[in-house]
């Protein structure tokens, strides 16, 4: 029986969608603002969330970047926008699929079923352990010397490649095009701002000299 969360300050389209879900066998949790919305999620249990994007308190789009601070769980945009730059952009932010509205509860399903399945393909346990730092890849999450560390997308994938390659040196295009998937600008500063936020981030744990400087070439993990 999948957890769906359902984010919408529409009353009738949340009762009718949570409604429809029920019959379907889910079990539905109900939130009517952003802000309620991020409670709910921190309560944890929930293995997909419809979101719209105008909510009162915290914006859909706000909601959806905290999710992708700490984990992976599918999201789906229910919204009545139909740019595409503002399916664009949400897709940038980490949503999973974009519904725009009014839309057919069939369809709706369908999506969810999509979404469901492709979670469920993800190792229920994928971790990837570097002296005192634990990486949850499948929540995206980091721990350092037993404390949560809030990391950004790239953040996390920064760390990620180099926890999983820690005698090797990598250069900022090898990390920039690893992690952003893009050709590498000459003298772009993205990844020693971005190695910059993460020693911040890590500092507290004790962990951030984990992250060395090869003058020069790039990065490495002490060894």
């Amino acid at each position: 029986m999948p957890h769906i969360l359902i984010v919408e300050d529409d009353t009738d389209i949340n009762n009718s969608t949570a409604a429809y879900l029920r019959r379907q066998g889910c079990r539905c949790t109900q939130a009517f603002s952003g802000t309620e919305g991020r409670l709910l999620w921190q309560a944890g249990g929930v293995d997909l969330l419809l979101v719209d994007l105008m909510l009162p308190g915290l914006s859909g789009g706000e909601l959806i970047e905290e999710i992708r601070r700490t984990g992976r769980t599918p999201v789906i945009v229910l919204s009545a926008k139909t740019e595409l730059s503002d399916k664009v952009e949400l897709l940038g932010l980490g949503a999973d699929d974009y519904l725009t509205k009014p839309y057919q509860l069939e369809e709706l399903w369908a999506r969810i079923l999509v979404q469901l399945r492709h979670a469920s393909e993800i190792p229920a346990e994928a971790l990837l352990r570097y002296r005192d730092w634990e990486l949850n890849l499948e929540e995206r999450s980091l721990t350092a010397a037993g404390q949560p560390v809030n990391l950004t997308a790239h953040e996390f994938k920064i760390v990620e490649l180099l926890a999983g390659r820690p005698k090797r040196v990598f250069t900022k295009q090898q990390i920039y095009e690893a992690v952003w998937q893009e050709a590498y600008a000459v003298e772009d500063k993205t990844i020693t701002v971005h190695i910059s936020n993460i020693r911040a981030k890590l500092r507290p744990s004790g962990t951030d000299r984990y992250i060395q400087t090869v003058w020069g070439i790039g990065f490495k993990l002490a060894e």
